[in-house]
């Protein structure tokens, strides 16, 4: 098999549903549900099989959280924004995975894997992060995948080893260098950075005997059980930058899915959700890669330079409402180019600065 380094290829709402019906939409999202449906009922530290394959890819992790505790952040106090260290980290990262690579996959693979990898820590320019980030690292573990390198029996290992690791990694580069969410409104008040930790939380809690969706608002419970369940987590990291108001107001949307009946039901809603708005988003899907392994034929060729504000403003066509406004993903009404960056709520918290709400519309 040949290999190529990974080209954007959605530019206008046309190849976003051209995508919507190829077999790289169909690979990605089934790959997502059999990862999600292998970490049902388990804890992050439950007793899990854990394959020499997956250990290499916890060391490459491991020398990644090396290097970032090697890189502390500049002294960036006049600002709020994402702290210039990031780009260092993000060079030295970029410069160390091919040889990372190397006892992983193939040598001539090394170029199309990384790519993805590389692009799962964030935006090197914007030094912010986002649910198109958080997919890339989805994608370099289904290229795993397609390599022979992980089967389906790494599944499980994949998420709670591997992923939870992924996620200690940009915890760490998420509050040292204070990178910006991806978007003007953060993650549609899940979280400003990430989804996926929810749906595979989610699944993870389904058929708890104890635990209920309305228990992420008993904070003894969130103490207890946040480093057993990624979703639980997310609501403590949550709690601890945004604690000036309760839940219902910083976070409307997961104070509505915790009246939900079962942890099934929230995972369901979770799946439908990552289909409509972030697979189904053009300003998220127009920045992902698709090369030999992630293969999609369709759409337009795109240069990769992230060149300007990031958006195409002029080319491609949105979702229009009924007053004739472009619709965007939901937490990326506006891209940040065209208004203001908008501080990360770590950024705020830790300068201990009253901060100004943060609509979630």
């Amino acid at each position: 098999m040949s290999f190529t380094v990974p080209q954007k290829r959605i530019l206008t709402k046309e190849d976003l549903d051209e995508f919507q019906t190829s077999d790289a939409y169909n690979d990605f999202m089934s790959f997502i549900e059999r990862l999600n449906e292998s970490v049902k009922g388990l804890k992050i530290d439950s007793e899990i099989e854990v394959s020499p394959s997956i250990e290499k890819v916890l060391s490459l992790l491991d020398a990644l959280l090396q290097t970032k505790a090697e890189i502390p952040p500049v002294d960036n106090a006049l600002s709020r924004f994402g702290n210039p260290a990031f780009v260092a980290f993000y060079d030295k990262a970029a410069e160390m995975i091919p040889e990372l690579l190397q006892p992983i996959v193939p040598n001539d693979a090394i170029p199309e894997v990384s790519a993805y990898l590389v692009e799962s820590f964030g935006n090197r320019r914007r030094i912010d992060y986002g649910t198109g980030h958080e997919a890339n690292f989805i994608a370099f573990l289904l290229c795993l995948e397609k390599l022979g390198v992980i089967g389906s029996n790494d599944h499980t290992a994949a998420v709670l080893r591997v992923f939870v690791k992924y996620m200690s990694l940009m915890r760490e580069l998420q509050f040292s260098y204070w990178l910006e969410p991806a978007g003007s409104h953060g993650v549609w008040g899940l979280d400003d950075y990430h989804f996926l930790p929810f749906m595979f939380g989610s699944a993870q809690l389904i058929d708890h005997k104890y635990i209920r969706p309305k228990s992420i608002h008993d904070p003894d419970i969130v103490e207890q059980f946040s480093k057993s369940y990624m979703y639980l987590g997310c609501i403590a990291f949550i709690n601890s930058v945004k604690n000036t108001a309760s839940l219902r107001w910083h976070s409307p949307m997961l104070d509505d899915i915790s009246a939900a009946k079962s942890w099934a039901k929230v995972n369901g809603g979770m799946i439908k959700m990552y289909k409509a708005e972030v697979l189904n988003k053009l300003p998220i899907m127009q920045h992902f890669m698709f090369g030999t392994l992630i293969k999609f034929e369709g759409g337009s060729t795109v240069e990769n330079e992230d060149e300007g504000c990031g958006h195409d403003h002029h080319h491609h066509t949105t979702d229009v409402d009924k007053d004739g406004k472009e619709v965007y993903a939901m937490g990326q009404e506006h891209p940040e180019c065209c208004g203001i960056p908008i501080p990360s709520a770590i950024a705020a918290a830790a300068a201990g600065q009253s901060r100004r709400p943060i609509p979630f519309d």
